[in-house]
């Protein structure tokens, strides 16, 4: 009897336990910004922009209207100044004609003609906030300068220093 009676002891105090640590567990709350998902909470709905094909490589920008007016007639007065370029443009490296060396252009002098060939021409000037030139002359790169040359002499009409980075 002495077993029987220790048997339902250790039984009751084993039901007592688990009841108690049971009810004696904290129930855990959902800390989060959201509101926990229930199967009859109705879902919001999906806001879903226009349809953007997204670019499909490289695309010249649409020039300016008016980009290619020029001047008939040249007002050197209002051409003729060096200036610092107020942003600079990241386009690429630059290779410098073969056999020449750097040099700081300024208006009036004479640019030799292996610096305005084509592979030199900014023909889209506009982008770089430059001018548009005047017929006759074009812009063209020499490091981080553009200058707006004569294209029958190679007189520098006008520099802007440092518009390209």
């Amino acid at each position: 009897m002495a077993n029987v009676l220790k048997a339902s002891v250790s039984l009751a105090i084993a039901v007592i336990l688990a009841a108690g640590t049971a009810s004696a567990e904290p129930e855990h709350q959902n800390t989060s910004a959201r509101p926990a998902a229930t199967s009859h909470a109705p879902r919001p709905a999906v806001h879903q922009g226009e349809p953007h094909p997204g670019p499909a490589g490289y695309q010249r920008a649409i020039e300016p209207q008016g980009w290619n007016t020029r001047p008939t007639s040249v007002n050197r007065g209002a051409y003729q100044h060096n200036f610092q370029a107020a942003r600079s443009y990241s386009i690429g490296p630059y290779h410098r004609p073969a056999g020449w060396h750097a040099h700081n252009w300024a208006f009036g002098q004479r640019l030799p003609r292996t610096y305005w060939t084509s592979q030199y021409i900014l023909a889209d000037y506009w982008l770089f906030a430059l001018e548009v030139p005047p017929a006759g002359y074009e812009w063209v790169r020499d490091g981080n300068d553009a200058i707006l040359v004569n294209t029958s002499n190679g007189e520098i009409l006008q520099v802007e220093y440092g518009v390209f980075a």
